[in-house]
């Protein structure tokens, strides 16, 4: 195995379970590693500290062993039914769906696989991760047995240029049609991982979408960057007046309106049929129906909109996905917020949602804030949210919280 050697006070980080070495903490290489190679990290005393995958970029090391150890097929298998295990421990009801590995968060630095009632997604991050694919493949077939139907890899939209343009998105094991359905919650939805975002859905939301329910009977709703309508979804099946959907997608549209779709033949406990959404239209002109989807840009939308919204839910992309972006980012989630609290009604609930890693909690709170002040809005905290508990955080990488949300109360 190739190494590289850390200069004296950079081993530090890696005594303290940090798994990510920066290119300026190396002192020197050891036998020429290439990009995916596996590495050993050595202090500036020649002990070995950990165990990681290289690559010749600012994050130098990407570590998943803090012992000098045989890193074969039976420690992949290992770590993966760890993380089974974890999950089968979850208080999930009603649920096929979850993600399996969270990298960092379950020692698989630059990898991660979401599992869809019988179907692994995964998406790789570093060469080294996706170099391990069959042995992932492998372990995964023996850990789910017959319950594995299929295992894709979606990887070429999130590794290095270089190497992405060598590989293209696949099944490694077994085939299944999409889109696919699954349960989260009792709530269907329909996932597409072919030519969805990411592996097909945003499964780190499912505790807020779960919350939501709880603010949303008989309420009007707006759920802004929608994408297929997960928080739509629950907010009718709650019992909701009216709900719309704006995503600048026509694809994320599509995929909203079909998982609405399947809720209401999904539940026959549907709160309201299509003749009385049809009856509601007509009595309030503002609202075109009990469930309504918009294929525009959010600014303009709330910038044009006359309707007052009782539940906003914002949730936009990563603005920021580098620190050299942040500014631009930071006024970027302000004006967001400033035209969404404008068109909350007096009582109005917001969930407002930052998913950038390098916008911290209270960077995303004071901005927050900022917007609050600008538009003239009383507002207190009922909750601060994050991403789901099969998303873990490994206690050493706090990067790993990347989901902030606040729940507001608006006067």
């Amino acid at each position: 195995m190739k190494g590289i050697h850390l200069k004296k006070g950079k081993e530090i980080p890696v005594k303290r379970f940090h798994p990510w070495i920066f290119s300026g903490a190396i002192y020197k290489h050891e036998g020429q590693p290439k990009d995916g190679d596996e590495v050993k990290v050595f202090d500036y005393q020649q002990n070995v500290i950990a165990i990681g995958h290289f690559y010749n970029g600012s994050i130098a090391v990407k570590i998943f062993s803090f012992q000098d150890q045989e890193i074969d097929y039976n420690f992949w298998e290992q770590k993966i039914a760890n993380a089974l295990a974890l999950r089968n421990s979850l208080p999930f009801e009603n649920t096929n769906c979850y993600r399996l590995l969270h990298g960092e968060g379950d020692g698989f630095p630059g990898l991660i696989i979401d599992f869809y009632n019988g179907v692994a997604v995964l998406q790789a991050h570093t060469i080294g991760m996706h170099l391990l694919k069959e042995t992932v493949s492998k372990a995964l077939q023996k850990v789910y047995g017959k319950n594995l139907i299929a295992i894709y890899d979606k990887s070429a939209e999130t590794l290095p240029k270089n190497y992405a343009t060598t590989i293209q998105n696949a099944y490694i094991f077994g085939k299944a049609s999409v889109p696919h359905a699954v349960l989260e919650n009792g709530v269907t939805f329909l996932i597409n991982w072919e030519t969805g975002q990411k592996t097909g859905f945003f499964l780190d939301q499912r505790d807020n979408r779960s919350l939501l329910q709880k603010y949303s009977k008989g309420k009007t709703v707006l759920n802004a960057f929608c994408y297929s309508g997960g928080f739509s979804a629950y907010a009718l099946l709650a019992g909701a007046r009216h709900v719309h959907s704006v995503d600048s997608s026509a694809k994320a549209i599509a995929l909203a309106e079909a998982n609405i779709a399947a809720n209401i033949k999904a539940n026959t406990n549907y709160p309201i049929s299509l003749a009385e959404a049809n009856i509601a239209a007509n009595i309030d002109k503002k609202i075109k129906g009990t469930s309504q989807c918009f294929n525009e840009d959010v600014m303009d939308f709330l910038k044009k909109t006359e309707v007052e919204y009782e539940v906003m839910i914002l949730d936009p992309p990563a603005y920021a996905k580098s620190f050299d972006a942040r500014h631009r980012a930071l006024q970027a989630y302000k004006r967001l917020n400033i035209e969404g609290l404008k068109k909350l009604k007096p009582g109005g609930i917001l969930f407002t949602f930052s998913c950038s890693q390098v916008v911290d909690r209270d960077l995303f709170y004071n901005t927050i804030v900022a917007a609050g002040i600008e538009a003239g809005r009383q507002i207190r905290v009922l909750h601060h949210l994050s991403q789901g508990a099969d998303h873990p955080v490994n206690f050493y990488h706090p990067e790993g919280n990347y989901l902030k949300g606040l729940v507001l109360y608006v006067d």
